[in-house]
């Protein structure tokens, strides 16, 4: 079973780290609340950055770490938990932490590319050999069709899906109106919606639902190229979102930690040569270009969120507010 193989591989039945308090300890402990299919990335990122961080002040630290949809994650850390970074898939979670004063309300500004350290992209996973000749979005809203995306209400991946769908759309058909027949449609082909982006794997991979997988980038190329290669191929659409997970110092929590410079060493580490080198071995997009071109990923053509369907806060609120575009949309579908 391809997920008992996740858990056996990566050891991912630890999706989320004790939130017993810290002890004397404190002062070289940090808690990174991520997102759910980043799992992997930071498995070797951490020890990559324990080692740097001992060689520069010849400190001890552990690097802890919390997996969940990214939304869920953002929801978690006001709620009570101890995270002194988030390294989260969508900038709408980090303006949430801001209102609430965890973060800087001028986090895109406390690192580089807007806080970015590395860019992702939808795209599909299918079952090898391609059954029911999935290459576009077009492909989707097709009748037989059955399409598995985690929830846009609670995972970032799921949202970033959604609105590769909806930009595709509104380029091709011209309008925001033909945009949302055609995301419903989409949507209606939809069996089962899992809170996150390693729940829809799951689905898909284990449970053998759908005919097809929307994720990202990283996730199909882990499930085609180390896991499972020989039953799915991955299809790239021709126009697909950048999605580009930003990071943030939990500023009320490190600083009642203690933990400040820990933790921002933690999130300058990502874009250092090392780090942005593992990032492109887990298959996502290092804002490194030299790495970047190194690194084998294939060209895509991608639109950026703002540019194409509007600000963040404007998306979220038409779009995933209670009572937004994408509940009117489930609710009807039939």
């Amino acid at each position: 079973m391809i997920a008992r193989r996740l858990v056996a591989r990566f050891g991912l039945a630890a999706a989320v780290v004790s939130l017993l308090p810290y002890t004397a300890a404190a002062q070289t402990v940090i808690l990174n609340a991520s997102y759910d299919v980043s799992r992997e990335l930071y498995k070797e990122i951490d020890p990559a950055f324990v080692a740097a961080w001992k060689n520069q002040t010849g400190e001890n630290v552990e690097v802890k770490q919390s997996h969940g949809g990214s939304t869920k994650q953002a929801q978690a850390v006001d709620q009570g938990l101890d995270a002194d970074v988030v390294t989260l898939n969508q900038a709408t979670d980090l303006d949430f932490l801001a209102k609430k004063g965890l973060i800087d309300s001028e986090w895109r500004k406390q690192f580089p590319n807007n806080a970015a350290p590395y860019t992702t992209t939808s795209v599909f996973l299918v079952r090898k050999g391609n059954p029911k000749n999935i290459k576009d979005w077009d492909d989707l809203i097709r009748s037989g069709v059955s399409v598995v995306i985690p929830n846009p209400k609670t995972s970032g991946n799921g949202r970033y899906s959604y609105l590769a769908a909806w930009g595709y759309a509104k380029r091709k058909l011209g309008t925001d109106d033909k945009a949302q027949d055609f995301v419903s449609k989409l949507f209606a082909n939809v069996p089962v919606f899992d809170g996150g982006g390693r729940g829809a794997t799951t689905t898909f991979t284990q449970r053998g639902i759908g005919d097809v997988l929307v994720s990202f980038e990283n996730e199909a190329a882990l499930i085609k190229s180390e896991i499972d290669g020989s039953n799915f191929d991955i299809v790239y659409p021709s126009l697909s979102i950048e999605a580009a997970p930003p990071v943030a110092v939990v500023q009320k929590v490190a600083k009642a930690r203690k933990t400040e410079a820990l933790a921002k060493g933690f999130l300058d580490f990502l874009y250092s040569d090392e780090a942005q080198k593992i990032i492109a071995k887990h298959h996502f997009r290092p804002q490194n270009a030299e790495i970047l071109s190194a690194s084998g990923l294939p060209q895509i053509e991608t639109f950026n969120a703002e540019t194409e369907i509007g600000p963040w806060s404007a998306i979220q609120a038409t779009h995933f507010a209670d009572g937004g575009i994408y509940d009117q949309i489930t609710t009807t579908r039939h």
